[in-house]
C-alpha cells in the first residue's frame, strides 16, 4: 500500500537565519506536514547558550527538517554540520539551500534517511548535536541512546534538545550534566554538556 504524503501545498515558507556570516538571509522551506522549524525566538535562544561553543564545532543535526538549526550553527562558524532528514523532499531541499549559501561539500552532508540507522553509520564523535525531532513520535529516548552507544559524543559535547513539553520523562546517560533548560506552552528546551 503506498503511504499518501499530505502536503498543505508544494510551495515553500522561509526560515531566517538571526546570526554570523548569513545573518538576515531568508531560505526557503517545503510546506510539509509534521515540518516544525525552530521558531527565531527560541533559535535566538540557543545560540546564545552556544555562543562560545559553534566556531569550528562538528555538529549533527539528527533531525533536520528545515535545517534551521544546522544552517545558523554554520553561519556562526561551525565546520562541518551533518543534516540528517527522513522526508526526501525535505532533504533535496537542505541540500539547494546550501548550495544558494554556497557551502561546499566538507562543511554540509546531508544524508536522507531514518536519523536512527543513518547515526548508526558514524563513526567520529561529533561537538554539538541538535535533537529536535517531530513531536508526538517518541523519538527523543532513541536517539539519544543511539548517540550514547555509537560514541557519537566525548567529554565536552554539547547535546541540544527540543521536544514537547508534556512528553515522557527523558533518561540520559550519567555523564549528560543538563546546564540549561527552558520551556514555553508546547515546547521544552534542554542543553547537556557530556561531562
Amino acid at each position: 500500500m503506498t503511504r499518501v504524503r499530505k502536503k498543505v501545498n508544494s510551495s515553500t515558507g522561509n526560515i531566517r537565519i538571526i546570526g554570523g556570516e548569513h545573518r538576515g538571509r531568508k531560505l526557503p522551506v517545503l510546506n510539509l506536514e509534521g515540518l516544525r522549524p525552530t521558531t527565531d525566538r527560541m533559535k535566538e535562544t540557543v545560540f546564545n547558550w552556544l555562543m562560545l561553543d559553534v566556531r569550528n564545532a562538528k555538529c549533527i543535526d539528527c533531525f533536520a527538517g528545515a535545517g534551521s538549526l544546522g544552517f545558523e550553527a554554520l553561519s556562526r562558524g561551525a565546520s562541518h554540520v551533518q543534516f540528517i532528514e527522513l522526508d526526501k523532499p525535505a532533504a533535496q531541499q537542505l541540500s539547494k539551500n546550501a548550495s544558494l549559501l554556497r557551502i561546499d561539500a566538507e562543511s554540509a552532508t546531508v544524508q536522507q534517511g531514518n536519523a536512527l540507522q543513518v547515526l548508526e553509520t558514524l563513526k567520529e564523535a561529533a561537538d554539538l548535536i541538535f535533537i529536535d525531532p517531530p513531536f508526538h513520535k517518541g523519538l527523543v529516548q532513541s536517539c539519544v541512546d543511539m548517540i550514547q552507544s555509537k560514541g557519537l559524543v566525548k567529554a565536552g559535547s554539547k547535546i541540544y534538545i527540543e521536544r514537547e513539553n508534556n512528553s515522557q520523562s527523558l533518561h540520559v546517560p550519567d555523564n549528560w550534566q543538563q546546564i540549561k533548560h527552558k520551556s514555553t506552552q508546547q515546547v521544552s528546551a534542554e542543553l547537556y554538556q557530556v561531562v
